[in-house]
């Protein structure tokens, strides 16, 4: 069976399991207690805090450990709106992760925040230009994606938080897709969230990075733990397997995005010329950003294909032992269209006929050329 569906999640990383067995045992303490038993689990925790700290280009005093990237953009985004009482006006995106949206959406209903979503171009980047249209002197929090989980668009954070900070408002960026694939260092972003479970790490943990100590209104109250931000104790042994692989993922990435890349293009041309009419979703392969490299994830691939069912697709190609996805898995079993694609302005119909394919950093060729071949019979029997 290969696996094309890593945006989903991925597989865990040994050394991620080896660095985490330690604090399911010996040193299973409490790092909330004085005694020697939580101070060897407290020691464990705040030297993967460092080490997180380290690849996102923060300071340790920064990064708090939650149970999910979920959980890291509802405190990043609900925290920060809250604390800040500049005004009651947020910005996001309609191509944005349920994550996202639902936090702003709750803002918008419960605290009477005003929202205002940036328009994206057709293949799901936002502009500086866009983001500074529907900016205002209230604005109080921009929550913009690194890089959309369906369609691979990856966005110039570094020059949409300048925008950002041009009227005094802050920046979240969703980099739950981005990280082990993007630099995550000086970004410019006021806070910024990734998930353990997309890198190599175990679910169950997640990072919010926020700025330089700014107000932060929790969501869970209790013990005070992570410096008051989020309370519960921590979970140590997960925290030390994110610390772990994400300095792999990073340490990784740059041979890893030269070998991927090409592989990915190859695959991306034998789809579009599998079937009359395949469209390719967000950025094209060859589409740069300001910085000169590609607008598109290196392992992402997405494609809609008119006249077919997606998930017929997809089950088709199971059958020949390759697994991808219509999209994001946090909107499985509904019956809705992508919100991503409908965006771009992709109609209803054809956006149900989306399949994503993500590639893990250890595919081969001659894997990708295998999927390539599944893909072209399944596309040509039906």
């Amino acid at each position: 069976m290969l696996y094309l569906d890593t945006a989903a999640t991925t597989p865990v990383r040994r050394e991620a399991l080896e660095a985490a067995w330690p604090y399911l045992t010996g040193t299973f303490g409490n790092p909330s207690s004085h005694h020697t038993v939580g101070e060897a689990a407290a020691r464990g925790l705040e030297d993967a805090r460092r080490r997180v700290a380290a690849v996102l280009g923060a300071r340790r005093s920064d990064i708090v450990f939650t149970a999910s990237g979920t959980e890291a953009a509802n405190l990043a985004i609900r925290g920060l709106a809250l604390a800040t009482p500049r005004g009651k006006h947020l910005v996001t995106a309609p191509t944005e992760h349920e994550a996202v949206l639902e936090s702003i959406s709750f803002l918008q209903r419960v605290h009477g925040f005003e929202v205002s979503f940036v328009d994206v171009g057709a293949d799901g980047i936002v502009t500086p230009e866009a983001l500074r249209a529907v900016l205002r002197a209230d604005t109080t929090l921009v929550s913009l994606a690194l890089a959309n989980n369906e369609i691979g668009a990856i966005a110039d954070i570094p020059a949409l938080a300048a925008a950002a900070h041009e009227t005094g408002a802050l920046l979240h960026t969703d980099a739950v897709q981005a990280a082990g694939w993007v630099d995550l260092r000086d970004l410019g972003a006021d806070a910024l969230t990734i998930s353990g479970h997309k890198l190599g790490a175990p679910k169950g943990i997640g990072v919010a990075a926020i700025r330089g100590r700014l107000p932060l209104e929790p969501l869970v109250h209790g013990g005070g733990q992570e410096n008051g931000r989020r309370s519960g104790t921590e979970n140590v042994a997960f925290a030390v397997a994110l610390a772990v692989a994400l300095e792999l993922s990073e340490a990784e990435r740059a041979q890893k995005v030269a070998r991927i890349g090409p592989l990915r293009d190859a695959f991306l041309a034998r789809v579009l010329t599998a079937r009359e009419g395949v469209l390719l979703t967000g950025p094209p392969a060859a589409e740069t950003g300001p910085d000169g490299r590609s607008a598109r994830l290196p392992a992402h691939a997405s494609f809609c294909v008119p006249g077919l069912s997606g998930e017929s697709v997809l089950l088709d190609l199971e059958e020949r032992g390759v697994v991808a996805s219509s999209g994001s898995a946090c909107a499985a079993g509904s019956d809705e269209p992508s919100h991503v694609l409908t965006a771009l302005g992709i109609s209803r119909e054809v956006a149900q006929t989306a399949v994503r394919f993500t590639l893990g950093a250890e595919v081969s060729a001659a894997q990708l050329d295998a999927a390539a071949l599944a893909v072209e019979e399944v596309l040509a029997a039906t």
